[in-house]
């Protein structure tokens, strides 16, 4: 299977992004009583630094687990999304501290709540995408 371009790691990063904020804005700004601007300024603050990270962080993914030619089950996406999700709160802790003018330790605490809706949903998100990637490349090798 080719490796992935990085025309691919940008929709991929950007599909990840865009569906993200539509979940977690409205979802963050009801939980903490926030007004939807404020935690959606947020949102796409953290999605654009999220998104550079992905693009890092997944390239190196690839090269340890190649597309097509390592296994990845469920436990390498649980360690996959663990990893990007620890280095990304490392990352947008003093982000979010500074945005939502809080402590660091209420920056922490709204960062473990995204977390807590990230993990899954980055599991989930690439194993959907690799799977239609993998059916679409093999449509694409039957066709040439």
């Amino acid at each position: 299977m080719p490796t992935r371009t990085l025309k691919e790691r940008f929709l991929h990063a950007t599909g990840f992004e865009a569906l993200a904020i539509l979940i977690v804005s409205p979802l963050a700004a009801w939980i903490m009583d926030k007004p939807l601007f404020q935690m959606g300024a947020l949102a796409i603050m953290l999605s654009t630094v999220a998104m550079l990270w992905n693009m890092i962080y997944n390239a190196g993914f690839d090269r340890l687990y190649p597309p097509g030619v390592a296994k990845r089950g469920i436990g390498v996406r649980i360690m996959h999304a663990l990893g990007f999700e620890g280095g990304f709160i490392a990352i947008g802790l003093p982000i979010a501290a500074w945005m939502l003018n809080a402590t660091l330790w209420q920056a922490f605490l709204v960062e473990v709540g995204f977390f807590l809706f990230f993990l899954p949903y980055t599991v989930v998100y690439n194993w959907v995408y690799d799977t239609l990637r993998q059916k679409l490349m093999a449509r694409r090798a039957c066709q040439a």
